[in-house]
């Protein structure tokens, strides 16, 4: 984040800066459009965010902008700039302009939807997920281009900008299915993940995947009076929290048949790197919601705990009176939902079905049990670290960020498993803002300086890769 901009040596730095005003008041007024695609009430708002950056890319000179809004998926919008060398790579940047809900209204510093720039951050939903990333995208081919002197870029560039990422793409699939050949590339960016720190960036290689269920014991038709019926009756509360007592052992270790069987470990390579990050036990504690102590896996490092070991975790129980004072009853029913993060190569069908079978066996006699799944889930993603791709991210970033760049993950989700599975090519990831953004909560928030660093790695990337991929 140092360094001259008017260095001849740093072009790309110095094209930034040209463009960074300008850059800044696109994106706030891109942030003022409310796009929430899980509130059917925001989704005329969904459409305007695309037709906004439809416009701002025609305006790049970007010579094939569509938004594809046929249904049922929320608008996309898709654009395309070939490379003048017909043998160039095609490289497919992904992201994604719907954000989440803002509630709590209440507990933001500033309006949500009004970009406030207060020294060098920049708070509003939506600027860290994902319009910030996409912008810089947008600045990174500029910057290119300009840097380079040419009109066109040294790649075949494609831009996929969904509008449904925050409900969990659930069109996706339709999407990728009907514009395959307009989505064809021999690479995939991907521009939603975070760096490790602001002052230790890095380059992310995978995502964790997710499988969610409900499970639901069911005893009778009604509650009963437990002076009339308890003890003589399976109470399904009681069964459920057996249940809950069970899924791990002793060392966290997940209890689901052959959960572990699929699991890839990461390389000696990326363990040192992990290691090699710095790591604030107490800042880490208080980012992950005031939590009070460690806990976990043993032999695994809290940073591989949540980037590449897989989980099991309860995300609500309920069964019977929860009020004030006391209800003395046998619940009819109770259930608790959970939620699996998964590595490579992991799946949530297997999942599904080991846990399927885990619940029969835990199901006393005289209840009923239904695991009730949310969604097909999402397959883990990791790239092949020593793909060249990769390094040439590697290179892009630590060039622009002069510093030295590790590897990392993130225990979040997201479609890359599904990009790299439907378009048959590796996916790579490119971001530029930080863990503590605040992201899907109040205050969310991108630091300025950061996106222009990541847009003028995007621009270096671009000239790196065809000799890369040759």
């Amino acid at each position: 984040m140092s360094g001259d901009p008017e260095n001849p040596e740093h072009p790309e730095r110095a094209a930034v800066a040209a463009f960074a005003d300008d850059f800044l008041v696109g994106l706030r007024e891109w942030l003022a459009i409310p796009s929430i695609g899980a509130d059917p009430a925001h989704h005329g708002d969904v459409r305007a965010s695309a037709r906004w950056l439809a416009e701002a890319l025609r305006r790049d000179g970007w010579p094939d902008v569509r938004v594809w809004d046929e249904g049922p998926a929320l608008p996309a919008v898709y654009a395309s700039w070939p490379a003048a060398d017909p043998d160039a790579p095609t490289v497919l940047v992904y992201g994604h302009h719907d954000v989440q809900p803002v509630d709590p209204v209440e507990q933001w510093q500033h309006p949500p939807f009004e970009a406030t720039l207060v020294g060098e951050e920049l708070f509003a939903r939506g600027a860290s997920d994902d319009k910030g990333q996409v912008a810089m995208h947008l600045l990174g081919v500029k910057a290119h281009l300009a840097a380079t002197g040419a009109a066109q870029p040294a790649v075949t560039l494609k831009l996929f900008v969904e509008g449904e990422e925050e409900s969990g793409s659930p069109h996706l699939t339709r999407l990728l299915d009907d514009h395959r050949d307009d989505l064809a590339c021999d690479l995939v960016v991907f521009t939603d993940t975070p760096l490790y720190g602001r002052d230790a960036p890095t380059v992310c290689t995978g995502q964790r995947g997710v499988y969610g269920a409900e499970v639901v014991f069911t005893g009778g038709t009604s509650d009963v009076h437990s002076g009339r019926a308890g003890g003589s009756v399976p109470n399904p509360a009681t069964a459920i929290a057996r249940l809950v007592a069970a899924l791990h052992d002793d060392d966290g270790r997940v209890r689901l048949r052959d959960f572990y069987a699929d699991v890839v470990e990461p390389t000696e390579a990326e363990r040192a790197d992990y290691a090699a990050l710095p790591f604030d036990e107490a800042v880490w504690l208080a980012n992950a919601g005031g939590a009070q102590g460690l806990a976990g896996e043993p032999g695994w490092s809290t940073l591989e705990r949540v980037w590449v070991r897989p989980t099991a975790e309860v995300n609500g129980i309920h069964g019977g009176y929860t009020g004030p004072g006391l209800k003395t009853i046998v619940p009819a029913q109770a259930s608790v939902k959970l939620s699996f993060r998964l590595v490579p190569d992991q799946r949530p069908e297997r999942v599904a079905d080991a846990l399927r079978e885990f619940v029969a066996k835990h199901t006393p006699d005289g209840l009923h049990a239904e695991v009730i799944t949310r969604g097909d889930g999402a397959p883990p993603y990791a790239v092949d670290v020593s793909h060249p791709a990769v390094g040439a991210v590697r290179d892009a970033v630590q060039a622009a960020f002069e510093q030295p760049v590790r590897f990392s993950r993130t225990g979040g989700s997201g479609p890359a498993a599904l990009l790299h599975g439907w378009l048959g090519v590796p996916v790579v990831y490119l971001g530029a803002t930080l863990p503590d953004d605040r992201i899907h909560a109040p205050n969310e928030r991108v630091v300025v300086p950061l996106l222009l660093c990541g847009a003028e790695a995007a621009a270096r990337l671009w000239r790196l890769l065809p000799e890369r991929l040759s």
